[in-house]
């Protein structure tokens, strides 16, 4: 494969990632009952990903690439699987919280490459789309890791509390 193909290739990925987080994000924030700051944060970051979908399609639709719809089920039906394997959890906010963290970080690395794909092939437009979106994936993971030992706190606070629901 050249370059290019690699690029083209990469932006379908990161198109059905952005797939994959949108529907981990709507599942996630539209359960969570008793943690309204992360709940606003990642209402916040559904609005963010929604854009950056319409984004990574402008740049698809610009090199004239198809977008894969079997690579977007697929993603879909890991983040599906992902929401109602947690629902059976006690703790689902706090793994939801750590598991939200350790993708924001595999979006920013595969943002890093392909923003160096983009740089290599030319694609200076990429390179502006793909900043943008890597910035907005560093805010969430920060976001996260400042709050997680609040939401930790919050949850063992709410645990502790007999007859009172702390896992959403």
């Amino acid at each position: 494969m050249t370059a290019i193909e690699h690029y083209h290739d990469w932006l379908r990925d990161a198109h059905a990632m952005e797939k994959q987080a949108e529907s981990m994000l709507s599942k996630m924030s539209g359960r969570l009952e008793h943690y309204p700051a992360l709940e606003q944060r990642l209402a916040q970051h559904l609005e963010e990903t929604k854009h950056q979908l319409t984004l990574l399609e402008q740049l698809l639709d610009s090199h004239g690439i198809d977008h894969s719809v079997m690579k977007d089920a697929m993603g879909k039906m890991a983040a599906t699987g992902q929401a109602v394997g947690g629902m059976f959890n006690s703790d689902e906010v706090v793994k939801g919280a750590i598991s939200g963290y350790v993708f924001e970080n595999a979006e920013i690395a595969s943002y890093t490459s392909l923003i160096a794909a983009a740089e290599q092939v030319g694609d200076t437009q990429g390179v502006r789309v793909l900043n943008e979106i890597r910035d907005q994936e560093v805010a969430m993971a920060e976001w996260l890791l400042q709050n997680l030992p609040a939401v930790t706190q919050q949850f063992l606070q709410r645990a502790s509390q007999p007859g009172t629901e702390a896992k959403k």
